[in-house]
């Protein structure tokens, strides 16, 4: 494996990931020193497509990326010794994540945006912070550190105006709503970035290109600046102000010569 030094240095471009991936190698050093199982605290998609290849450069350590629930947006990842399973990891009663449920009048409409501010306000940082999952009928599910739940049912009172209510719940009962998409069926003349977020964003290539320029499109969680850059089938697309797609399938060529793709824009 690489020195740690030499590891961070390839594998960050800023001083913000070199303090997350720092304490990313920590993690991991010390599962394998003292034998136990070991977890990051929670990591953004981008966050954790950076940790990903580190960790393969680092010797593929035994881990996984856990959310509370599957699909999780927001990860911690868990360093595992040689004698735990991940399976007996996740059944165990150890885990390192909780939830609540906050319950609150249904017209008050709380937001993400809402609930996040009302949590900083406590002084939490977000890194202890999972999803944030907005359920009909005034509800809202919060995933946390388990060392982060006592503020969250002591303090947690308000999200903008409204007061609310909560309570520890089991992390099997997490509901998370199931995205919704819109199916985009085109051809395209090649894979290029520029090319493929045109389409899933009904946007024109030349706007398209501006807004990669622009540093607001990131492919598969990273900023990328190359319109020419090849997309593969299964990447993610987000840009900025607009959300999110995926190329789900690569066909044939058409008749014209064009390649048949499938994209899932989220809504």
């Amino acid at each position: 494996m690489a020195d740690k030094t030499e590891l961070l240095n390839r594998f960050s471009k800023d001083p913000e990931e070199r303090v997350v991936l720092a304490r990313v190698l920590d993690r991991m050093e010390r599962a394998q020193q003292r034998g136990i199982p070991t977890q990051t605290y929670f990591l953004s998609p981008a966050q954790r497509a950076v940790t990903e290849p580190l960790l393969a450069a680092s010797g593929h350590p035994r881990h996984l990326f856990f959310g509370g629930y599957e699909g999780a947006e927001r990860t911690v990842c868990v360093f595992l010794p040689d004698w735990l399973e991940a399976e007996d990891w996740l059944q165990g009663e150890d885990l390192p994540l909780g939830a609540v449920e906050a319950v609150y009048p249904e017209e008050a409409n709380l937001t993400h945006r809402d609930l996040l501010g009302g949590l900083m306000g406590l002084g939490l940082t977000r890194e202890r912070l999972g999803d944030i999952l907005i359920l009909p009928g005034g509800r809202a599910q919060i995933v946390a550190l388990q060392e982060t739940l006592p503020i969250l049912l002591q303090q947690f009172t308000q999200a903008g105006r409204a007061r609310l209510q909560l309570k520890e719940i089991p992390l099997k009962d997490l509901s998370p709503a199931p995205a919704e998409v819109k199916v985009i069926r085109d051809t395209v003349a090649s894979l290029r970035l520029d090319t493929v977020l045109g389409t899933g964003f009904s946007l024109s290539r030349g706007k398209a290109s501006d807004l990669i320029a622009a540093g607001r499109v990131s492919l598969n969680h990273r900023e990328c600046l190359k319109g020419d850059k090849l997309v593969a089938e299964g990447d993610v697309i987000t840009c900025r102000g607009l959300g999110k797609c995926i190329l789900k399938t690569v066909g044939g060529q058409s008749r014209k010569g064009r390649t048949v793709i499938e994209m899932e824009r989220y809504l």
